[in-house]
């Protein structure tokens, strides 16, 4: 029988009657004080009580609006680790929220099974004109009834340095960042979007967190120099006093699903958060929000992210596996990209045959075991046990365009032809698409590296980083933009007058969206693929097939031998580089 979903309050929670509890993890400290300032401008210092397993406690007379700090042994005053708000910057006072203050009113939605996603993923800051989550709620109607993805993923939201980020230097997990709304606003997106039947992921990182504002230090054992990620020190989820930040993570997943109705998480870059604890850490945040979600009666997905290849993300604990939904599986895009582009740098060096894209739709990522030159050791197991709608695909992400040193989005490095022909392949397949925003339209704009640091020597820090890590992709490292510049940022805001109804691209991708809600989501996912000269052609389900693909990504001729009388032609796409067609069975 498995346990009840963990109910710890940690940070600021009101009470009855102006009262509001303040719970804190500081296992290596002697003392705790509260500082606190009211909304009349009054202030108190009070002693916090020390309970057991490292808990520090206090009730108090405050309210919403009311901020305050903690003085951690005589260390000046810094935020709340589980701050909901941080109005004043990463650096200020954490602002008391009433969680329980908005008005919801999606109580009759249940959620949507990953087999039914379609996956649209949004940074807030470049996605509207506004920059904010108000700007998101402008475009929901255009998403669901003009374009038809199924659910939207918001990159890291949590508190941040500054105003431009992308997120994951994000330093106070729990807080909502404040120049996006904060949280009623991000509530009354998320709100907003379940009302029109909109699922809502939302993009959390624990594999580390940013430089700048982080004090987790002060309170805990938070890091770990017995394992190391590109980011320093890994977070300690099995070391000494391991349990706190493990409750301080899992907690944090609980808080997204519970108090903001997330309908799931997507988790970043798992392959560099280390556990050797007999629980895997993974394992623990998809057992507690998968009760949760029983308990709520909602479905709710756990999506990693992880470039290894792992079968063992997916598979159930009883296989010795984490139990989760999907992870992001990146060869597809990879094995497009290099026969497209014929770049051949860095990761790219492994791909740009044909036969991966065929392994990588018919069996759901091309690396099974087999020596990946570009790591100089083996990659990935075998895929046979995970199910295709468990591989998350794109042709476009935040990180395949962002991480290109001038953020070159598929418009500038592919013709028409070919990124009408490679969407077919990624919409019409068995497995779980998610667009870039912005990609179903053609957007201009580039999406490029941005930060707003305040401390000089880490803005210094992160621009020769940048250089340093295209060392490997010939002739980019001097052409990084500053992460530091607001034009960087500013560049990278959607184009959205060019999103009219007379987009020819926009008009393709709704139509393949429409396919593949009537031909693919309901039936078996499988595939059939075959290589007829340069032509793909792949056959959704594998067994009675109601939708083909034929798609020749470098030529423009194609090989319709596979067309037989059965086969309508609904869909059809020619330029000098390309050649595809999508029928359906009459």
């Amino acid at each position: 029988m498995k346990s009840a979903v963990r109910t710890i309050r940690l940070g600021a929670s009101l009470g009855q009657g102006n009262t509001c509890e303040f719970r804190v993890w500081a296992p290596n400290a002697k003392q705790v004080a509260l500082r606190l300032q009211h909304d009349d401008g009054a202030e108190q210092e009070l002693q916090m009580r020390r309970e057991e397993h490292g808990y520090f406690t206090l009730e108090a007379s405050a309210c919403a609006g009311d901020r305050y700090s903690y003085v951690v042994d005589d260390n000046k005053a810094v935020p709340d680790p589980v701050s909901r708000l941080l109005s004043e910057g990463v650096h200020g006072r954490t602002e008391i929220v009433d969680q329980d203050n908005f008005q919801w009113t999606d109580e009759g939605w249940r959620g949507i099974l990953l087999r039914d996603y379609i996956l649209y993923e949004i940074h807030v800051g470049t996605f509207s004109p506004e920059g904010t989550f108000d700007g998101v709620i402008g475009k929901l109607d255009y998403l669901k009834n003009e374009l038809g993805v199924t659910a939207i993923e918001l990159m890291p939201v949590a508190a941040f340095p500054g105003e431009r980020n992308w997120g994951y230097d994000g330093v106070s997990p729990y807080a909502v960042q404040a120049s996006y709304g904060g949280p009623a606003c991000l509530k009354r997106l998320v709100n907003a979007a379940h009302e029109i039947g909109l699922a809502v992921v939302q993009d959390v990182v624990y594999n580390h967190l940013g430089n700048e504002g982080n004090y987790l230090r002060m309170f805990g054992p938070y890091f770990t120099d017995r394992h190391k990620t590109p980011w320093g020190d890994a977070i300690n989820y099995d070391g000494s006093d391991a349990e706190g930040v493990r409750e301080f993570v899992v907690q944090n997943a609980l808080y997204w699903i519970s108090e903001y109705h997330m309908d799931g998480l997507r988790l970043d870059a798992v392959q560099t958060i280390y556990d050797d604890s007999p629980k895997h850490i993974l394992a623990e945040i998809k057992e507690n929000v998968a009760d949760l979600a029983q308990e709520s009666g909602r479905e709710v997905c756990i999506i990693a992210e992880s470039d290894e290849n792992d079968a063992k993300l997916v598979l159930p604990p009883a296989r010795g596996g984490y139990g989760l939904d999907g992870f992001w599986s990146d060869d597809f895009h990879h094995a497009i990209h290099a026969l497209l582009t014929d770049e051949r740098d860095g990761y790219y060096q492994d791909f740009g045959k044909l036969e991966q894209i065929d392994k990588a739709l018919s069996e759901g990522y091309v690396f099974q075991g087999e020596h990946f030159n570009f790591w100089k050791r083996i990659r990935g197991t075998p895929a046979a046990e995970v199910p295709l709608e468990s591989n998350v695909i794109c042709t476009q992400n935040h990180d395949q365009i962002g991480n290109r040193a001038k953020g070159e989005r598929w418009r500038v490095l592919s013709s028409w032809g070919q990124r009408r022909a490679a969407s077919a392949l990624m919409l019409l397949a068995p497995h779980t698409p998610l667009l870039f925003m912005g990609q179903e339209y053609d957007e201009t704009a580039p999406f490029q590296f941005f930060t707003s640091f305040g401390d000089p020597a880490l803005a210094e820090a992160v621009r020769n980083g940048r250089r340093e890590e295209f060392k490997d992709f010939a002739g980019s490292w001097n052409n990084v933009p500053d992460p530091q510049d607001r034009a960087t940022f500013e560049s990278s805001k959607l184009h959205w007058a060019t999103a009219g109804a007379d987009n020819e691209m926009l008009s393709w991708y709704r139509a393949l969206i429409q396919l593949r809600k009537q031909f693919v989501s309901q039936f078996e996912r499988r595939a059939d693929v075959q290589i007829l000269g340069n032509t793909i052609a792949m056959k959704v389900p594998a067994s009675k097939p109601t939708v083909m693909v034929l798609a020749n990504l470098t030529e423009n001729e194609l090989n319709e031998d596979a067309a037989t009388s059965k086969w309508e032609k609904v869909l059809a796409a020619t330029d000098e580089k390309s050649a595809v067609a999508v029928y359906v069975v009459t």
